[in-house]
């Protein structure tokens, strides 16, 4: 397995890159904007093709790297569906699994620093965002925080884990880069509560300031998603004309959604379903069969199917359209 922890100096951001292993499919958790260049030249370096990558929770302190690494590499953009809607290409919910070649995490909804925030279980590890930190705990004094439900979050969730899971948090200000889950029980001082009540009370004292770039960073990364007037550019068409079309006998139909979400919010009829994730393959390996073809996509919210128009007419497939604003939006 491929593992690498990058932190970002100004923010005290952790940020990691997985992956089975060279030239397979990889994930982000936690990009930084200011490092997409890192990134991408460690990417490229182990030959890895990144396909998802995830933000914990809407981040205070830096803009996060989402949505550039979304235009450059044409990845899979993922948050935990309390999320505001329009900031990523797909949402998973409690206990969901993200999977990406050979590699599997489960989403934890841990919310108590803001109203969105999750963590994710790999194996041996847990990435918890800002909800657990390294002997500290995330705040809870804006974004919808709440220290009841983070410490819900924290006691009911995160330490009912095998005390030697690994915890890899969003941030660290003390120069420590992993603890494990009872190190935090025995070491964490604000975890040396009988209470919730007495939890609150640490964290409705902390009389912390405001990140310095909150004014900035917060609207910036609630608004990342790919705007409706894009995705009109991109061959965009509205629900009505996506019906006309299908009744046309050389139209092929393609939902780019993952099995989880047609679980959620079922296909619409005479689709064929091709992840995402796996549809560059199929129109590589499926060429001549698709070239006389009328091909319309559709997703959740229009981001994966706006990806997938660009992404064919590089491959020269000019006769592609796709559903603006996504299944979510009928």
């Amino acid at each position: 397995m491929i593992f690498r922890q990058l932190f970002d100096n100004i923010s005290s951001t952790y940020t990691y890159i997985i992956s089975s292993g060279k030239g397979r499919e990889a994930l982000i958790i936690d990009p930084v904007l200011e490092k997409t260049d890192q990134y991408i030249s460690l990417l490229t370096q182990l030959e890895l093709r990144l396909v998802k990558v995830i933000d914990t929770h809407i981040h205070a302190d830096h803009i996060s790297g989402l949505a550039e690494l979304r235009d450059r590499t044409k990845c899979i953009t993922i948050m935990g569906e309390q999320a505001p809607a329009d900031v990523v290409s797909m949402h998973v919910k409690d206990n969901e699994n993200i999977s990406i070649e050979n590699i599997s995490l489960k989403a934890l909804y841990t919310p108590g620093h803001t109203d969105d925030s999750y963590s994710f279980l790999m194996n041996d590890r847990v990435f918890t965002g800002d909800t657990l930190l390294i002997k500290g705990t995330g705040r809870t004094d804006f974004q919808n925080g709440n220290s009841y439900e983070q410490y819900h979050s924290i006691f009911d969730r995160l330490l009912k884990l095998p005390e030697e899971t690994f915890v890899y948090p969003a941030h660290d200000y003390k120069g420590e880069n992993v603890s494990t889950i009872g190190e935090e029980k025995n070491f964490n001082p604000r975890l040396q509560v009988s209470s919730s009540q007495e939890y609150a009370k640490i964290m409705e004292n902390l009389n912390l300031s405001n990140p310095k770039m909150m004014d900035i960073a917060v609207p910036t990364n609630k608004s990342m998603g790919l705007k409706i007037d894009l995705q009109k550019q991109l061959n965009g068409i509205d629900y009505k004309n996506l019906i006309k079309m299908c009744n046309i006998d050389n139209t092929l139909l393609i939902d780019l959604r993952e099995e989880s979400e047609i679980e959620k919010k079922p296909s619409l009829k005479n689709s064929t379903h091709i992840p995402y994730s796996s549809f560059q393959r199929y129109f590589k390996d499926n060429e001549k069969k698709l070239a006389n073809k009328k091909i319309v996509f559709y997703c959740a919210v229009g981001e994966r199917s706006s990806l997938a128009v660009q992404i064919c007419q590089s491959f020269k497939f000019q006769n592609v359209c796709h559903l603006i604003g996504g299944i979510n939006n009928i």
